[in-house]
């Protein structure tokens, strides 16, 4: 065997092995972008769930005070613009002032004693509660799918598959400290 066929041989199987590496690595990288757009999906029900709970309390609420109609106008509102966001980032700032118009919401309520004792405004109060733990705990998986992801995409050897195949770093979904807080909602 010739050495010129010896440095054939031998580039060919540096260049395969290569090619393996290299598709490895893409299908590594777009089951972790399938990862992170699944995590999104499950954030989005369960944001979904929490916009379709707002206008049955803000209705049971308007039936005791409505002469509170700032307070339930910013609800409503607010869950306009959390509706209508889109993508983690729009979707945090969003899910911040939808928070806060809830708060202020639960603290008007809090002055009217028939309405704390109606079994619906309960039943929808602790159906607001659930839902906000099931959104937190979304909101961890898909933040830590993401940080999965970019850190895939940061790292080499990923990173010289990721950018010419147009893998990008994702947004996490983050809320202020305050917003991370479930809405208080006992009377």
């Amino acid at each position: 065997m010739s050495t010129a066929l010896v440095v054939v041989v031998v580039v060919l199987g540096i260049v395969l092995v290569l090619g393996l590496v290299a598709v490895g690595i893409y299908n590594n990288l777009v089951r972790a972008r399938n990862l992170v757009d699944n995590a999104w999906a499950q954030v989005e029900v369960q944001l979904r769930r929490r916009y379709d709970l707002i206008p049955n309390l803000v209705e049971t609420v308007k039936g005791y005070a409505a002469h509170e109609a700032g307070t339930l106008e910013a609800v409503i509102q607010a869950r306009a613009g959390a509706v209508a966001a889109e993508g983690p980032a729009a979707q945090g700032q969003a899910d911040n002032l939808l928070t806060g118009a809830l708060r202020q919401l639960f603290a008007v309520a809090e002055a009217y004693p028939e309405l704390k004792a109606d079994r619906s405004f309960l039943a929808l109060q602790q159906e607001l509660t659930d839902t906000e733990g099931r959104v937190a705990t979304s909101r961890r998986s898909y933040n830590d799918a993401v940080t999965r992801y970019n850190t895939r995409i940061e790292t080499f050897p990923s990173l010289l598959v990721a950018g010419p195949f147009g893998f990008r770093i994702r947004d996490y979904f983050e809320v202020d400290d305050v917003a991370r807080e479930a809405p208080q909602v006992e009377f």
